[in-house]
């Protein structure tokens, strides 16, 4: 299965022209709002996931109750499959739409796993936790025992994002991310993401813009994955959003001999 994010850029176009099998889209920009758009994609046969960003797992503040109320009911109104977040911190005193890396120590695994059974039972259900891209970091723990730690203790979903293991690859070096994956228990992942990054001369770094099309070595691990483990693919196009014949083309690269 090949999914896309579905956008703002998108409301007006003929959905039923593109070729993905789910969308995904942030709950943040549904809680309280006219839910048709994303009624019409389930009434299409397409299920809606959704991805928040504004959670704060990674947080120390305490979690908003008022929201995990309104996401429960959004999951509920749509009849989502899957609900997923960031394992990054968003803000404490107050959102800061960004997302910041949290530090990848023992005990900072233990209290994010704690955070993210509050959530799963508030939600009664378990959800996945996406890897994200960091640009500096503190902790000892390679980010993978870290991941594995965060996920074995919080009995949660991965939501394996590839676009940000090449990311943070390119900018700290470590495994690779066909290297990093092998380490991965498959059976956790939910299913993956890829995107395009692009690099900044201001701070010598690859961003995570998802502005670009994405990477051949990217679309290459996304279909071997998907053809050993059966894991669908989502692609996320979140800046300078293209036409849908671009997005067409981008989520035929992603379909292997199994999906077609």
């Amino acid at each position: 299965m090949i999914g896309l994010g579905f956008r703002r850029e998108m409301l007006d176009w003929d959905m039923s022209a593109v070729h993905a099998d789910f969308f995904e889209v942030a709950p943040e920009n549904w809680v309280r709002r006219d839910l048709a758009p994303l009624q019409a994609l389930i009434d299409s046969g397409r299920p809606v996931n959704l991805h928040g960003v504004a959670l704060n797992l990674g947080g120390a503040a305490p979690l908003d109750r008022s929201f995990l109320r309104d996401l429960r009911q959004l999951i509920d109104d749509l009849g989502t499959p899957l609900y997923s977040d960031h394992l990054a911190a968003s803000g404490d005193s107050f959102q800061l739409y960004d997302l910041f890396a949290v530090p990848f120590t023992e005990s900072h695994a233990r209290r994010v796993a704690d955070r993210i059974r509050v959530v799963q039972d508030a939600l009664g259900m378990r959800i996945a936790v996406e890897n994200t891209t960091w640009y500096t970091n503190v902790g000892a723990m390679p980010e993978a025992d870290f991941l594995g730690m965060v996920l074995d203790q919080a009995d949660c979903h991965l939501l394996l994002d590839l676009n940000n293991l090449s990311v943070n690859h390119k900018n700290h070096g470590g495994p690779s991310p066909s290297e990093f994956v092998q380490g991965l228990d498959m059976g956790r992942v939910s299913y993956m993401h890829v995107a395009g990054h692009e690099f900044d001369a201001r701070f010598d770094l690859f961003m995570d813009t998802h502005s670009q099309p994405v990477e051949a070595h990217t679309q290459q691990l996304a279909r071997s994955l998907a053809e050993r483990h059966g894991t669908p693919v989502l692609l996320e196009w979140d800046n300078d959003v293209p036409g849908m014949e671009v997005i067409n083309q981008e989520l035929a690269c992603l379909r292997t001999s199994t999906t077609m």
